[in-house]
């Protein structure tokens, strides 16, 4: 690995800090962590790892200004936000670079990240005026009853490292525009693009010190305080279900009992009935499952066909993986690039070869160079095979052969996820009975399961978490109900 030579920078500025209280520093601890390049294996910033006491001041401030932060007038909590959505088109093209360099992005995944993240942030722009309580009529006379949507009050975000901005920014951005102060613990893998360059944003934009805070720690140092702590409300985690399980555990174990937002894992199908339109199906069920080497919690991973196109719909599958651009992330058209880091890697390692001994067919494979590892489709799978059940995050799926449409549906809700599902039909009307029978928090009609817009919620079934993003239902997750009655005396 070749030492970073300065300090990371972003518009200028370190990025390589932890951001507490306003203040930019180094963590107190004397632990320090490389933040690598997956592809060059360049150190792309160090940092100086947070410390318990770190974490603690920072909730702290948090609850400092959170009071002062809730009574800024809406208009001007929106236009912090409107502003840092501007830096973030401003300065787009320094975003996509740190994303090539930190997460692995290809320019492709990248470019659609900072759209994501934009999106995000005009959205909850809007969420200061959004904002309403309810009055009711009371049974007792002269009796009402008001409803108030107030801020939770400090929020605690836990970030992946997959899509690192977007996934950070879909709950900072509406988090702060409701008026709460949030502390953010990007993962450590992308502690710049799920973190300090977010910090670094929202200073530019103006948001108060002491709002936002961003520590960057092991998870053995500041795991699990960071859930148990007193000071937050609400606790907004995206990951794998097995650490969204613990967070959760954690929530209700410390001093105060918090309320928490989880999106988890996946294991996504594409259904392709006997009436699809192939070559759609090709196109989508390939952009999906392979789109940043597979690393999203939404991508295609069984690829679910009626027996009746299945001898059709195979040779065009291989044929458009076999096609895919591999490699450099940061060359154009490339759609698959590195994996994160050495511990994915590996774990893939093994679920190639737990494939291949349960007696699996790797129609499209090769070998790992690195960090990357070449698109892989399983065939001559089934259904209790490993490869399809678990959650694979790579650039691998699986093709299994449906008997009919009753039998496909029974595939694609054979397992424990429930994130993101598809189908793809010419009959509309069949689809979305197909759709309403998807045991999924999202389904879509002739698309791939990677989606999400500002304004839609977006959110999991099952083990794939719990709430919603995205839209009203963020201002659902980050607010909360405080009653009161009111009784008129004289």
């Amino acid at each position: 690995m070749t030492p970073t030579p300065t300090p990371a920078t972003f518009h200028g500025n370190r990025v390589d800090q932890q951001f507490i209280a306003g203040q930019w520093r180094d963590g107190a601890t004397g632990d320090r962590a490389s933040d690598i390049n997956p592809y060059t294996d360049d150190v792309v910033a160090e940092f100086a790892l947070a410390t318990a006491e770190d974490l603690d001041e920072a909730y702290r401030a948090a609850a400092a200004a959170q009071e002062e932060w809730a009574a800024t007038p809406p208009k001007d909590r929106a236009a912090v936000l409107r502003r840092a959505a501007e830096i973030l088109e401003e300065r787009r093209d320094e975003v996509i670079d740190w994303l090539v360099k930190e997460a692995g992005s290809t320019r492709i995944k990248a470019d659609t990240e900072v759209n994501l993240a934009i999106a995000i942030t005009q959205e909850a722009a809007s969420f200061p005026t959004r904002v309403h309580g309810k009055i009711f009529d009371s049974n007792t006379p002269n009796r009402e009853t008001r409803v108030y949507r107030k801020p939770v009050g400090v929020v605690g975000v836990i970030s992946p490292w997959n899509f690192p901005l977007h996934l950070s920014q879909r709950s900072v951005a509406p988090a702060l525009a409701l008026g709460n102060a949030v502390v953010l613990k990007p993962a450590s893998d992308t502690a710049v693009t799920g973190g300090t360059l977010i910090a670094r944003v929202f200073e530019e934009a103006g948001l108060p010190a002491g709002v936002l805070s961003v520590v960057v720690g092991s998870g053995s140092e500041i795991g699990d305080a960071f859930v148990t702590h007193p000071v937050p409300r609400l606790i907004s985690f995206t990951g794998s279900t097995a650490v969204g399980k613990q967070v959760a555990a954690n929530a209700v174990t410390g001093d105060t009992i918090k309320k928490v937002a989880l999106e988890l894992g996946g294991n996504a199908p594409l259904v392709v009935l006997d009436d699809a339109d192939l070559d759609a199906a090709v196109d989508q069920a390939v952009q999906g499952g392979y789109l940043h080497s597979g690393q999203i919690c939404m991508s295609v991973q069984r690829v679910i066909v009626d027996e009746s196109v299945y001898d059709e719909f195979l040779p065009k599958y291989e044929g458009a993986v076999k096609a895919l651009k591999v490699g450099d992330p940061a060359e154009e058209g490339v759609l698959v690039g590195p994996i994160i880091n050495d511990s994915q890697v590996e774990s893939l390692r093994k679920k190639i070869a737990s494939a291949e001994a349960d007696g699996a067919r790797a129609l499209v494979g090769g070998e790992i160079q690195g960090r990357v590892v070449p698109p892989f489709v399983w065939v001559d799978a089934t259904a209790d095979m490993d490869i399809a059940r678990e959650e694979i995050f790579g650039p691998m799926t699986v093709v299994l052969k449906a008997r009919d449409e009753a039998h496909a549906l029974e595939l694609a809700n054979d397992h424990e996820y429930g994130l993101s599902s598809a189908v793809f039909t010419q009959d509309l009307d069949r689809g979305l009975r197909f759709a309403d029978g998807l045991a999924a928090g999202m389904s879509f009609i002739n698309e791939m399961t990677v989606q999400d817009e500002a304004h839609v919620a977006f959110g999991g079934a099952r083990n794939s978490g719990l709430g919603r993003f995205n839209g009203e239902w963020a201002l659902e997750e980050f607010t909360t109900d405080h009653t009161i009655g009111v009784t008129r005396v004289g």
